[in-house]
């Protein structure tokens, strides 16, 4: 390691000794290396890179994409009526098969996609802004500004969501989408606030807040350059949470007649099949697919929301850690465990059997 060479100066005077000023540089190779803010966002985002998480993505990412291009991916309007071909099973013509008076139920499913979709991830973003500015607010702020957050958090815990939905709803002869996703985010955010304001507690008197606000730092610096990092984590769980509870809540109102059936979602298709007596006649192809989906992207965040729980839970990270690794080496976990215990029961019966000896 080269050391770099010091400069020295004189300074003159009466009775003014030499003296030696050093100047060091810091090398090019540590300044490389050296943590960035881009660097450590990607790494709070590493919670993705396990194999639930990818699965989850990738059914949401089909979903999305499905809402994306669904006039050009279902194969007649979803609102096209054809008389001669009512309450038809699945067929060449129609893969889902037909309603009541002969729209593709296909279409319908796809078509209930982009509703669904834009919904429960709109909800979810307006959920999770409001609940990043309280929560971490509150948790890095003291005093009656940080109780008088904790107060209003507390309030909109208790406000129920579904009646105040159906009060909007009633207020509009058909309410559009973004109404309905601003209901639910408003009324979705406290719990996501109260689990951040909790963690940003936590982090406040961390060694790096405390030389962040030494340096002087203003707030909105500290907030999101030192700490919303560290928080991704809860920040995606919340998310993916919001988004799970929109997506009921949305279906939900849709089956009970709340939303005008002119909107489609699933929860319009279901409607409209309950009304019509599919579920009594078993005409399975009208309900059965929207029920489906959404059970299927209700396993997809479920996955994402697992992934997630084993990123930030240091045992169960280990354990996914150990366990792929042993996948890797061909070898099955529950092998090692036979394994383990066989070497125990043998061992066992040997020192009893010594012991009668």
């Amino acid at each position: 390691m080269n050391t770099p060479a010091p400069e020295s100066s004189t300074v003159s005077g009466v009775g003014s000794p030499e003296t030696l000023v050093v100047r060091t540089r810091v090398p090019a190779a540590a300044s490389a290396h050296a943590p960035t803010f881009w660097s450590r966002l990607g790494s709070a985002f590493a919670m993705f890179r396990n194999g639930k998480s990818i699965t989850g993505l990738v059914i949401i990412g089909v979903f999305v994409l499905i809402a994306i291009f669904a006039d050009l991916l279902a194969p007649y309007p979803p609102t096209k009526v054809d008389n001669t071909r009512r309450f038809e099973p699945p067929s060449a013509d129609h893969w889902l098969g037909t309603t009541h008076i002969g729209e593709d139920v296909l279409s319908q499913v796809i078509h209930g996609t982009r509703g669904v979709i834009v919904v429960g991830f709109l909800a979810a973003a307006i959920a999770t802004v409001i609940a990043i500015a309280v929560g971490v607010i509150a948790g890095y702020l003291r005093g009656w500004k940080s109780e008088s957050l904790s107060a209003l958090t507390n309030v909109f815990l208790v406000i129920p969501g579904l009646p105040l939905i159906i009060i909007v709803a009633s207020m509009f002869e058909e309410p559009p989408l973004w109404v309905i996703a601003a209901v639910l985010g408003i009324t979705g955010w406290a719990w996501g606030a109260r689990v951040l304001r909790a963690q940003t507690m936590s982090l406040r008197n961390r060694d790096f807040i405390q030389a962040a606000r030494a340096n002087g730092e203003p707030l909105r610096r500290i907030i999101a350059i030192e700490m919303l990092p560290n928080l991704m984590a809860l920040i995606a769980a919340s998310f993916v949470g919001t988004v799970t509870a929109a997506i009921l809540g949305l279906t939900t109102l849709s089956y009970i007649g709340v939303i005008p059936v002119t909107t489609y979602n699933w929860g319009t298709i279901l409607n409209w099949a309950s009304a019509q007596g599919a579920f009594r006649q078993n005409q399975w192809w009208w309900y059965l697919p929207p029920g489906l989906c959404i059970a299927l992207i209700g396993v997809a965040l479920a996955l994402v929301n697992f992934g997630i729980d084993e990123y930030v839970n240091p045992r169960l990270r280990s354990a996914g850690e150990r366990a792929r690794a042993m996948r890797k080496k061909g070898l099955d976990v529950n092998d090692a465990v036979t394994a383990v215990r066989s070497i125990r029961t043998t061992t066992t019966d040997d020192t009893a059997a010594n012991q009668e000896r």
